[in-house]
């Protein structure tokens, strides 16, 4: 047999390794059922969070008795805490422990943190006693009891960033994508992604919050240890089956040395001629053409007299001396920021639906025959908004654009363009909505604990969340993970999820600002303790405002990207068609050279 036969049928790969830091056989490792096992650890952590967050603010308020607005930051907080320390979770796998340890232990922290918020609602010395039923009057948790619900938060938010950072990346580690059938797989397994983690959140906003409700806060908690305890032995059974890669450092290190020798060298010049910038030919990964944009950054790859060793040669310090492509993969990511900027917003009107959204519900009539709806179970009308949205686009509006345009569906700039405005209509229905909210309120009295009207009227603002979530979620995840250098993903997964965690905070800050200039008391402050006597609409009304003024911003940065990323595809397509010429007449000439010349100072 001819030897590059024998090697094409080999099931040896040497992109990854076994658990024993051997070459994996692909015959017997990774694949779907490896890839499922990694999901269900996905499911889990989407369960406890929506069983956690969907419903918080309800136990805050009505057993804690915290103000409406201090409840509501403590759930944007919260959630905030969680995405931002993705970035985190991503630092740690990719620098020290690997997705595969990593997961286990997040998995764990967040088992341990259910079981802690489990215990304090158990405990009747860790909340206040019961509101004093002939005058009325409720005592607000201490510090030690809010600090004590705090620290199990931000417990499960330690261990949601480990898990939520490299779930997908250790999932995609299970194929090959030299491997044609192995890829066609994991397509598979990004198409069923969305729809599993959906699934995991839609049983946490009805199940366990029905547990929460109707047995017992408690054990409703308790579900969601018990969820990762199984999870995670699932997740472990199948260890000597998995595909796992080595560290191979962080990509935030690169960027900051990136920043670090273009500031270390900043009383440079850039030299015009930018064939004298250091990149080294010798390297394995794929050379990046150079760009004349962000060229302050080129000053990390100017040689200078530190730079050489006593025999003449260049010695590299990645910290003072840095090749064209780690510059150019830099000058990616930080394209990327204007766009990142500008979808923050977007988030803030996420939050809604997991606070004041919840309170509205909590106000109104949700039965249906005998069975009640919990008010945070509610949130799986935005659930159902995101599925259907999702389901609407892959099914309907792809096809139609493939027969009428020949094109796969919405470019992802376009898709979060279309999320932000269903973020406008949703926040604009809501006002409505409370207006008449609190119009019954005026005929009826505002400390009628369950009011004459029906549930449904909130569904829309729900559905319309759900809607834009659907398109802006999926259209940020494919901006990021397309837009950014191969060797970033994984800190590019995290730059969109911090979009996340941002807007819960800035939901915060609006919350207090707005607290500030209105006040809290009745008749003047928009956010009162009891929403029956504050102003929800106006605020609503703000986020409206405030959302259709973003989908400006992010229209001028989409279309700033868009006219940048043309200006380097013809750079790009120039020296490529350059360098193809010079191998033609010189074949010995050095391959990768550029030829372009800037004539301008990068000053």
């Amino acid at each position: 047999m001819p030897y590059k036969q024998e090697r094409k049928m080999s099931p040896k790969i040497t992109y990854a390794i076994d658990y024993k830091g051997q070459p994996v056989d692909k015959t017997r490792t990774g694949g779907w059922l490896s890839a499922a096992l990694i999901l269900v650890i996905e499911a889990c952590e989407r369960f406890t969070t929506m069983s956690i967050s969907g419903n918080l603010i309800t136990y805050l308020t009505g057993t804690l008795y915290l103000p409406s607005s201090t409840a509501a930051n403590i759930v944007s907080n919260f959630g905030g805490s969680a995405f931002l320390l993705c970035l985190f979770g991503g630092f740690v796998a990719d620098s020290f422990l690997g997705r595969y340890w990593t997961i286990v232990i997040a998995a764990l922290i967040m088992a341990l943190g259910s079981a802690l918020l489990s215990v304090a609602c158990a405990m009747p010395g860790l909340r206040p006693p019961p509101c004093n039923v002939n005058n009325g009057t409720c005592i607000e948790a201490n510090g030690f009891q809010v600090g004590i619900i705090n620290v199990a938060l931000y417990a499960i938010a330690l261990g949601e960033g480990g898990v939520k950072a490299n779930v997908s990346g250790f999932g995609t580690d299970q194929f090959d994508e030299k491997d044609k059938k192995e890829k066609s797989t994991m397509d598979y397994f990004f198409h069923r992604f969305y729809f599993v983690i959906s699934l995991g959140t839609l049983l946490g906003a009805s199940v366990a919050i029905y547990v929460q409700d109707n047995v017992s806060r408690s054990w409703g908690y308790g579900l969601c240890c018990f969820a990762f305890f199984f999870g995670t032995i699932f997740y472990l059974l199948r260890t000597r089956r998995y595909r796992y890669k080595k560290c191979v450092g962080s990509p935030i290190v690169q960027v900051l040395t990136v920043l670090v020798a273009a500031i270390r060298k900043r009383k440079h010049k850039c030299p015009n001629n930018v064939d004298t910038l250091y990149d080294d030919t010798t390297e394995i990964a794929p050379r990046i053409h150079h760009t004349d944009q962000l060229r302050w950054l080129d000053k990390a790859a100017i040689i200078d007299e530190d730079d050489y060793g006593t025999n003449g040669s260049v010695i590299r310090n990645r910290w003072k001396l840095c090749t064209v492509t780690k510059i150019e993969e830099v000058k990616m990511v930080v394209r990327l920021m204007p766009i990142w900027a500008s979808t923050i917003y977007f988030w803030c009107i996420h939050t809604q639906v997991l606070t004041f959204s919840v309170e509205q519900a909590a106000t109104m009539d949700s039965k249906i025959g005998n069975f009640q709806i919990p008010a945070g179970s509610f949130s799986t009308f935005y659930i159902l908004g995101i599925l259907i949205g999702s389901a609407f686009y892959d099914r309907v509006i792809i096809p139609l654009m493939k027969r009428w345009k020949g094109k796969h569906g919405f470019t992802n700039l376009q898709r979060i363009a279309i999320g932000m405005v269903f973020s406008i209509a949703a926040m604009a229905v809501a006002s409505i909505v409370e207006t008449r909210r609190l119009s019954v309120v005026r005929i009826v009295g505002g400390n009628v604990k369950t009011l004459p009207l029906k549930f449904y009227i909130l569904i829309p603002q729900y559905f319309l969340v759900g809607l834009g979530e659907a398109f802006t979620y999926s259209g940020q995840l494919d901006f990021f993970i397309t837009r950014s250098p191969k060797g970033m993903k994984s800190m590019s997964t995290g730059l969109f999820l911090s979009t996340i965690g941002l807007g819960f905070f800035f939901s915060s800050f609006l919350v207090s600002i707005i607290n500030k200039v209105t006040g809290t008391q009745v008749g003047s402050g928009w956010l009162t303790s009891n929403i029956n006597y504050g102003k929800l609409y106006y605020y609503y009304a703000l986020l409206a405002l405030i959302s259709f003024i973003n989908l400006i911003f992010y229209l001028l940065c989409a279309i700033w990207y868009v006219r940048t990323m043309k200006d380097v595809a013809q750079i790009e397509s120039i020296v490529t068609s350059s360098e193809e010429e010079e191998k033609q007449a010189m074949p010995m000439q050095m391959k990768g050279t550029l030829t372009a010349s800037a004539e301008e100072d990068c000053e």
